[in-house]
């Protein structure tokens, strides 16, 4: 099944906060929960047409939330983006979307929500996947790697254009034939209604030290060639989880589950039957 095969059944969630996160679905079975990361246009649908298609036709229900900042979810203007707020709104409306337990597939920012979600309620996460996981790292780390130092430099403000947003999302992959025109149109029509402060004030803490409280199976993936987190992070879990595995790939950036979309989607459609 190819991606635009797919019908995905949109659902919006107003939270008790008053913001409202915006939910797309497809399939039947265990719920799969993939969470995207950060990046001007980022959405739930866009970050993993590749995959979902397969997690369907494995007997999954594959569950592709907006985070808060991003997609069509609320775009606060003037708060911080921290990783509780990110959390917090997700969790919120996974409940009022009917997820009891899931397993929970995380990129980027998108692990670093998943990780929490894992610590904070061990129970509802059966199993983890993550790729190339944020909030392991020191902030400032993460704001010394080029792409991220690229994306935050470059997005916002007048100047921001279609062409900006083509060379932002290629820093995302070695590989730039990944990147067609349609995935930048698409995310240039979310970034434009993004506001600066989803990356500048954005706020993360470093929870590597609390890793060895996953209690659950990991599977994590990494480019070798990634320019947002560091791979080194994946000893990280090695060292300290008691059930993980990573998977290291050369000549991959930072979207593994876009450059190798077919390894992935096998790897992961195994370890989750395991």
């Amino acid at each position: 099944m190819v991606a635009g095969a797919l019908s995905l059944v949109s659902a919006e969630h107003r939270l008790n906060g008053d913001y409202v996160i915006h939910v797309k679905e497809a399939g039947q079975g265990p719920a799969v929960v993939f969470i995207h990361g950060s990046g001007p246009g980022a959405s739930g649908a866009s970050n993993f047409k590749l995959n979902a298609p397969a997690f369907v036709d494995a007997g999954y229900r594959v569950i592709l939330p907006d985070l808060i900042g991003y997609g069509a979810s609320s775009k606060p203007e003037g708060i911080d983006y921290t990783l509780n707020l990110f959390t917090d709104t997700l969790r919120e409306a996974l409940a009022k979307h009917g997820v009891e337990r899931a397993i929970l597939v995380g990129n980027s920012l998108g692990g670093g929500v998943a990780i929490q979600m894992a610590l904070n309620e061990p129970a509802f996460v059966s199993k983890l996947v993550l790729m190339a996981p944020g909030c392991i790292e020191e902030r400032e780390r993460y704001f010394a790697m080029p792409g991220i130092a690229k994306m935050v430099s470059g997005f916002g403000g007048p100047d921001f254009n279609l062409e900006e947003q083509r060379r932002l999302v290629t820093n995302l992959v070695y590989d730039p034939k990944h990147i067609n025109d349609a995935l930048v149109k698409e995310r240039f029509e979310v970034a434009r209604t993004q506001p600066k402060d989803v990356l500048a004030r954005m706020r993360t803490p470093n929870l590597a030290s609390r890793l060895g409280e996953l209690n659950m199976p990991v599977l994590g993936f990494w480019g070798l060639n990634d320019d947002f987190c560091p791979e080194s992070g994946a000893r990280y879990f090695l060292e300290s989880c008691p059930d993980a595995r990573f998977m290291t790939f050369n000549k991959v950036g930072h979207w593994v589950q876009v450059e190798r979309a077919e390894e992935f989607n096998r790897y992961t459609i195994e370890f989750l039957r395991e």
